[in-house]
């Protein structure tokens, strides 16, 4: 699990958007030197268009490490962008023929660059590299051109042909078939469609099953499942189900299978990274990984996760494979992701100190006895500083990850919780820029606090949500995983007890007791965020008429929904409208606490019993429906902040240095534009053969 596009970088939206207005400065010089910006390390603001601001981050401390760190970092960094393909295929099976469309006409279109349709196709051609495919990174909905179809024509007729995927077809028919499918807002328009009463798979556009049905895919994992036995492989993580003959049919993400040719250039360089691997530990883990890309059997990954978790002394590390199941309905399909790392030594000391007390912090949890673990074994956890991300984890990332995501694992041999320390600064940085509070804050004690303690209060929310958040907890005995029992609903509920965990504890004298907090002010500061954010200003990111679909958006208005209603009673929330703008003010933070331990025990309760109605009913009460007045007063005070609801990264680049055919030393080059990355990602690790 993953604090991503959900808690902090989205829980602290409302102190984290940023102002575009500097960004389309930098959008026009853009233009002007052909989309290249030049930026030292220290430029953290890149670019700027439609909803999303780009941001750099430095990477602290790698000059320092030793030639074979530098060496294990550079091969780890190859080997996750050599499967970058592979999560534009999974995220819609037309991705990467528009991906590579829309590469050919940004570098061979001869028509004029400068006309108000190319900026408009330009800045399309931006939306769709940043969420990896037609559908918006968050949201999940289709994004529609703000140009023509009779244009698109004319982009493609005078770019070079011979580039473009045609697969034997004549340009017209190629344009004709790309027609419904970027323009029709009728086809696939949503990657992932976690409505109720609808068949989710098939509403979905995502790429992992084809000729099949919800019921069907539910009743061929469920015949997979042996009943009595706890550790099982999450079944259907690394294939695509189809019907082949009218049979189900895995097509398994392997080498010789399905994702083939790029997850073999994935194995080359994970090879070359075993031979420098700092420990003997690492080093059975990358073996391992490398052994379930080659078979694909379940069993090898969770071989693989159980010794990336007792890898815990290597300063290098990284995650790769198919991890999180967000982009499936059913959270069942991993999608692929890398994340290359070192720990970050002196920030590790805060998050270390709160993994130290997990087994207090569980004794004390308001959830019911019989949902604690008796004991909490093998978190560990450290502040680490990112070196470079791809798929899942890219342009969109986390500021926190807690894997491995099997729950007899994490029962039987614990987790790794991390924090993204570079991440973080680089959206403290934007943070202390934006306007929202300013605009949402309900008191200028709150704005104050807002300004004193925010950044920290943002870091223990993301350490505890991870390290005592998704660790915290068991199943009942003889109760089925999340995704069997709680279905399309078991994203939601896990971030929203993994928040209300953080939550809960950030408001304990514990936290001061052992030196991470200098105050339950930090606390209040937290509280101030959630509900702003939960109830309000992440409206933003979702368009007027709309409702929620976004499994973390759901889960932050159903948590601040829920305690707002149940506290009517005593004010513990009061809605407050000044100068006819709406605030939320927070009367009693003690009883909102206490509200947040209520909730988090009937969750617990809900995934410990596997209670799908239950669960059903929290969610679609309090997490799916938008207050339309609300989102409406929402859009019209940002839109005088002029900013940004969403933000990325540009990824810093290694550049290894040669004496002969040996690496002599590894630098850092942090100066592409945001375009030019993407182009560069395209030609370089375009290992995937289009099949439209």
């Amino acid at each position: 699990m993953k604090i991503k596009k959900l808690s902090i970088a989205s829980l602290l939206l409302s102190a984290m958007i940023m102002s575009c207005t500097n960004g389309a400065k930098k959008n026009e010089a853009t233009q002007q030197k052909k989309d290249s910006v030049v930026a030292t390390q220290t430029e953290i603001m890149a670019d700027c268009f439609a909803d999303i601001q780009v941001l750099r981050y430095d990477v602290p401390g790698f000059a320092d490490l030793s030639l074979k760190q530098k060496q294990l970092a550079y091969y780890l960094y190859e080997a996750g962008l050599c499967g970058r393909d592979i999560f534009w295929d999974q995220k819609y099976k037309y991705s990467l023929t528009i991906r590579k469309t829309l590469e050919t006409i940004l570098t061979t279109y001869s028509g004029d660059k400068n006309s108000e349709d190319y900026k408009k196709f330009l800045e399309y051609s931006k939306r769709v590299f940043f969420a990896n495919g037609i559908h918006h990174h968050y949201s999940n909905a289709k994004m529609l051109p703000d140009f023509s179809f009779d244009y698109f024509k004319e982009l493609v007729s005078k770019s070079d042909n011979a580039k473009l995927p045609l697969e034997g077809m004549k340009i017209d028919e190629f344009t004709k078939m790309l027609q419904p499918i970027l323009f029709d807002p009728k086809v696939d328009p949503k990657a992932v469609d976690l409505s109720a009463n609808v068949d989710n798979v098939k509403a979905s556009a995502g790429n992992f099953y084809e000729g099949v049905t919800q019921k069907e895919v539910e009743s061929y994992y469920a015949g997979l499942i042996k009943k009595g036995e706890k550790e099982q492989p999450s079944w259907g993580l690394n294939t695509k189900l189809m019907k082949e003959n009218g049979k189900m049919v895995e097509k398994a993400w392997k080498s010789g299978g399905m994702y083939g040719a790029a997850i073999d250039k994935i194995i080359f360089w994970l090879e070359k990274a075993s031979t420098v691997a700092e420990n003997d530990v690492q080093k059975t883990t990358l073996e391992a990984l490398i052994k379930f890309y080659k078979s694909g059997d379940l069993k090898d990954f969770d071989d693989y996760s159980i010794s990336w978790v007792g890898d815990t002394a290597s300063r290098v590390d990284v995650v790769n494979g198919y991890i999180e199941v967000y982009h499936d309905a059913l959270q069942k399909k991993g999608g692929y992701e890398s994340v290359v790392s070192m720990k970050d030594l002196e920030a590790t000391k805060r998050i270390a100190a709160i993994a130290k007390e997990a087994q207090w912090f569980e004794n004390h949890s308001p959830i019911s006895d019989n949902h604690k673990k008796k004991t909490v074994k093998g978190i560990s956890a450290k502040v680490i500083t990112v070196i470079g991300e791809c798929g899942d984890n890219a342009p969109s990332t986390p500021i926190g990850i807690n894997l491995p995501n099997s729950e007899w694992i994490r029962e039987k041999h614990g987790s790794k919780s991390v924090s993204l320390s570079n991440i973080v600064y680089s959206y403290n940085f934007a943070r202390a820029k934006s306007p929202t509070i300013g605009e949402f804050g309900a008191s200028q004690e709150v704005k104050d606090r807002v300004a004193k303690y925010g950044p920290l209060s943002g870091d223990l929310e993301t350490d505890m949500h991870e390290v005592i958040g998704h660790a915290s907890g068991q199943i009942n005995k003889g109760v089925s995983t999340p995704d069997v029992t709680l279905k399309n609903y078991a994203g939601t509920l896990e971030e929203a007890r993994a928040d209300l965990v953080g939550l809960y504890y950030i408001m304990d004298q514990k936290l001061v007791d052992i030196g991470v907090s200098p105050s339950i002010e930090v606390g209040k500061a937290q509280y101030d965020y959630y509900i702003m954010n939960g109830l309000m200003t992440q409206l933003v990111r979702i368009k007027e008429g709309d409702n929620l679909e976004e499994a973390h958006m759901r889960n932050r208005q159903m948590n601040a929904g829920w305690v707002f209603e149940k506290g009517k009673k005593d004010n513990v929330i009061e809605r407050v409208s000044k100068d006819g703008k709406t605030y939320f003010k927070i009367n009693d933070y003690n009883k909102l606490r206490d509200l947040f331990g209520q909730l988090l025990k009937e969750i617990q309760r809900i995934k410990s019993e596997g209670d799908f109605n239950a669960g059903k009913n929290l969610v679609e009460n309090y997490g799916v429906k938008v207050d339309q007045a609300l989102l409406k007063e929402v859009h019209q005070r940002m839109d005088k902040l002029n900013v940004a609801p969403y933000m990325g990264f540009i990824q810093p680049k290694l550049v290894p240095v040669m004496e002969g055919d040996k690496i002599s030393n590894v630098k850092i080059e942090n100066n592409e534009s945001f375009m030019d990355q993407m182009l560069r990602y395209g030609k370089d690790y375009g290992y995937l053969p289009v099949k439209n």
